[in-house]
């Protein structure tokens, strides 16, 4: 299983390097900042579960915090940084801010998905922790998982 999830995201590391450095750090900023949204937003207004069975702490109000803060994200992006994340391709492109914003918001769900995977396979195991490296963070698998399912989207995407 392992082969069939890091292959692609070992290529799409390799190919939105290639197509732009910058793309790449602001591909995977998309999961940082839906993370660290997700985090603080469920904590400070999380009451509906997301999936309790699967990963009791993530919260619907977390999951639209997210959402929020990749949507403002995108806007800032596409407004500020557009040339450090626009491959020539899409650059022409008339409907430039609208797809990118759309991309990423299906980019940050897709990451959400990874994470309660992710939670979901450390359950089936019967495992708290992925990995003892980063004590009390879910191990070092907790810090990737939203990536996993992000970069060969956005890969996809970008390869045009």
């Amino acid at each position: 299983m392992g082969t069939v999830v890091l292959i692609p995201v070992q290529l799409a590391l390799v190919e939105l390097r290639t197509i732009m450095p910058g793309l790449l750090l602001a591909i995977m900023a998309i999961a940082w900042v839906s993370d660290s949204a997700a985090y603080f937003t469920g904590r400070s207004f999380g009451r509906h579960k997301l999936a309790p069975d699967v990963s009791p702490g993530k919260t619907w109000e977390g999951v639209y915090g997210a959402l929020a803060a990749v949507l403002s994200y995108a806007i800032i992006s596409t407004l500020f940084i557009k040339p450090l994340i626009t491959p020539g391709w899409l650059a022409e492109h008339s409907m430039l801010p609208t797809l990118l914003v759309m991309l990423w918001l299906v980019l940050a769900s897709a990451g959400i998905v990874g994470d309660l995977l992710e939670s979901y396979l450390k359950r089936i195991v019967g495992v708290k922790d992925s990995s003892g490296l980063l004590p009390g963070h879910g191990g070092i698998l907790d810090r990737v998982d939203a990536l996993l399912p992000i970069l060969p989207i956005a890969a996809l995407f970008y390869l045009g």
